[in-house]
């Protein structure tokens, strides 16, 4: 894997809704965040999903901070659908909390920061992750918030725990956009992650879909009868994606040939 000077792997992608989505595999995806946290530099890891995808088509400056991730891995099954409509392919949906259970693996990862998602979720994920992987180093877990009066005392935090890794789960877009405004602040940072609701998932206060339900892409109905309140969002997922990504398809046309 080969990386420019300023982070962006030159690695295969796909440009859907004008975000470019890395083309790799998870092993694909892990071999670069070893790379990455083996090189100078500090590197921004998003894990787009149809909703992401959709929220970007409306603001502008989500857009930009998702243009500029170092690594852009497909978090989600309507990814791979929209890939062959814009002229590519995706090999495989890469999903943010089984990425996680590999970075605790990598030796490369240092000290990981857990941050975001409710009051003592981050712990309890963090030790949940560390019993599979006792060599993980926990450098520090705190709720917070993406709000602008809790950003110094995070800053604090972890330039107090010496991280090496930081994963940020306060959701999209508020988790990419706090880790594009903080991260030049957090200096010993190599690598940060927005994982959405992956603490939860991990902590067991949510449960995944079963795993055939997962492999045939169903995991939205899972998700819609176990939180009928996602209703919205799966909506957007599975109808207003798809339309945007016919109409952006229809208008730029030279971009799919």
């Amino acid at each position: 894997m080969f990386f420019e000077n300023n982070g962006i792997a030159m690695l295969p992608s796909v440009t859907i809704l004008g975000v470019p989505v890395h083309a790799v595999t998870m092993q694909q995806a892990v071999e670069c965040i070893r790379t990455l946290l083996q090189v100078d530099g500090q590197y921004h890891v998003c894990t787009p999903n149809p909703e992401m995808l959709v929220a970007a088509a409306f603001d502008t400056t989500f857009l930009s901070v998702l243009q500029h991730a170092s690594l852009s891995i497909p978090d989600g099954t309507g990814l791979l659908w929209a890939a062959k409509r814009c002229g590519g392919v995706l090999p495989e949906r890469v999903t943010g909390v089984d990425l996680l259970e590999k970075i605790a693996a990598l030796p490369e990862a240092g000290s990981i920061f857990f941050l975001g998602a409710a009051p003592g979720i981050a712990k309890q994920a963090a030790e949940a992750l560390h019993a599979r992987h006792p060599m993980m180093q926990i450098a520090g877990t705190y709720s917070g918030s993406p709000k602008q009066d809790d950003e110094q005392e995070i800053l604090r935090r972890i330039h107090a725990s010496s991280a090496t890794t930081l994963l940020v789960a306060f959701g999209a877009p508020h988790q990419e956009r706090w880790i594009h405004r903080n991260l030049p602040k957090l200096t010993t940072i190599r690598l940060a992650i927005g994982i959405g609701g992956a603490f939860d998932f991990l902590a067991g206060k949510q449960h995944r879909a079963p795993s055939y339900l997962r492999s045939l892409g169903l995991e939205w109905l899972w998700r819609l009868s176990q939180q009928p309140s996602r209703l919205p969002r799966i909506f957007t997922a599975t109808v207003r994606f798809p339309l945007l990504v016919i109409r952006y398809r229809s208008a730029h046309p030279a971009l799919h040939a």
